[in-house]
């Protein structure tokens, strides 16, 4: 079995660490401001800053990583509506608010960056 990583780009590593904790996370390592990784299961989340390292680095054309877009990444949860309470409650920035899919319940989230994050309930069979 292959092993699951996802960088993010994000302003501030400081400021997104408590974000990821309250999702579950715990850091593995945090060396200097700019890196930190955090782990949750199986997933390994990289989180880098602008600038910093060889995945913050700008492209052969000059094009600068950042935060944000669409593409996410999944964490599933028993009680959405609890679990999104808590976030709001919390000052996270919610980008949907809980819609009904096919396969359950979902939502999405966004890290101090602007990051999406998506929650999802499955739906109960």
């Amino acid at each position: 079995m292959s092993k699951i990583n996802v960088r993010y780009i994000v302003n501030n590593v400081n400021e997104a660490i408590p974000f990821y904790e309250r999702l579950g996370f715990t850091v593995q390592m945090h060396p200097a401001p700019p890196f930190a990784a955090l782990s949750l299961d199986d997933l390994t989340l990289y989180l880098n800053q602008p600038g910093a390292g060889g995945a913050g680095q700008s492209s052969d054309v000059g094009q600068q990583p950042q935060p944000g877009g669409w593409n996410r990444f999944q964490i599933e949860v028993s009680d959405l509506a609890a679990k999104m309470q808590d976030l709001k409650a919390a000052g996270c920035a919610v980008r949907t608010d809980i819609v009904q899919g096919n396969g359950g319940k979902q939502a999405v989230i966004e890290d101090p960056s602007g990051n999406p994050v998506e929650l999802m309930e499955p739906a109960r069979r």
